[in-house]
């Protein structure tokens, strides 16, 4: 058990306990304090109390955690599509439903766990992510790049950072999108409503997106997308925000959408300068199978209703 927290009450704090620590912890969701305080992990003044203690002027509060359980990673022999490899990089087609990194929830049978069996990685990002200079998500496939040492990673988060890296992706979205192209430039951070999301917020990080038309549809059109920032679900939680969600999402999209397992959401080119040869390098991903056949059946029935 460690101390992740110790507080004395100001005016600020004084009220009910769970209530008062959501405020004082906002890293901490409200589901998980609630659990701590019913396991007598935060006390107050030495005492383990109910979450509907009222705080006082002067309480000591201690908020506990349980020691995180450490995730071994174990290089896996896993099926990998590598499109672009030498001894400093390579560029992988993930797969819709494959995790990135080892997280709770997920200690194995990730794509680095993959990655470790293949090649050695840079050590940048330390032991959980070793290699991943940026992620896409679980449902997301597609052109993820890997650093095979250290000089190469730093060298690709640096063309991230300065934006000389290109990244386009495939979204199918609802609705028929009446501009040809456009941009949204609108900052995101973590949801203050759910802290599963991302949303636009006013003190957000810095996020554009490049998007045109590529096909209409009945109900749906096909985007590509360019990335100018990477941030965490930009195009899904930017998409919502011009009225057209991806199709299939989980979090952002409507409850009635097309069948899938997840967004309609594809990494079809990567573009970047290679780190030790000064070469460009630019790398292309069809679209999955799923995502391909889904585009026919909307082109079919688009078809049949206009003629």
């Amino acid at each position: 058990m460690t101390i992740k927290k110790q507080l004395v009450v100001d005016e600020h704090l004084v009220g009910r306990l769970d209530k008062q620590l959501a405020l004082a912890l906002p890293e901490v969701s409200r589901s998980q304090l609630q659990k701590w305080i019913e396991e007598g992990q935060v006390t107050v003044n030495g005492q383990a109390v109910k979450p509907k203690h009222k705080l006082k002027l002067g309480d000591q509060v201690a908020v506990s955690e349980p020691e995180a359980k450490p995730v071994d990673l174990v290089p896996q022999a896993l099926p990998l599509e590598i499109v672009y490899e030498d001894q400093d990089v390579l560029v992988v087609n993930k797969p819709q439903g494959m995790v990135v990194h080892p997280a709770p929830g997920h200690p194995d049978h990730t794509l680095v766990n993959a990655l470790l069996y293949h090649s050695p990685l840079s050590q940048i990002n330390g032991e959980l992510r070793p290699g991943i200079v940026h992620r896409i998500d679980k449902d997301t496939s597609g052109l993820l790049m890997v650093a095979k040492n250290d000089q190469a990673h730093r060298s690709l988060t640096a063309q991230l950072k300065a934006k000389t890296t290109a990244r386009e992706y495939l979204a199918l979205v609802h609705g028929e999108v009446k501009e040809e192209r456009g941009t949204v430039n609108a900052p995101l951070g973590r949801s203050p409503k759910d802290r599963k999301k991302q949303a636009i917020v006013a003190n957000g990080r810095p996020a554009v997106t490049h998007f045109r038309v590529v096909e209409r549809f009945l109900g749906y059109t096909l985007l590509v997308c360019r990335l100018e920032t990477g941030r965490t679900h930009q195009i899904r939680v930017h998409m919502k925000a011009l009225g057209h969600p991806l199709v299939g999402d989980p979090l952002y999209g409507p409850k009635k959408t097309l069948p899938g397992a997840g967004q309609y959401l594809h990494a079809r080119l990567l573009g970047f300068t290679h780190p030790v040869s000064g070469r460009r390098i630019t790398v292309t991903a069809p679209l999955p199978a799923a995502f391909s056949e889904l585009i026919l059946k909307l082109r079919r029935q688009t078809a049949g209703r206009r003629h």
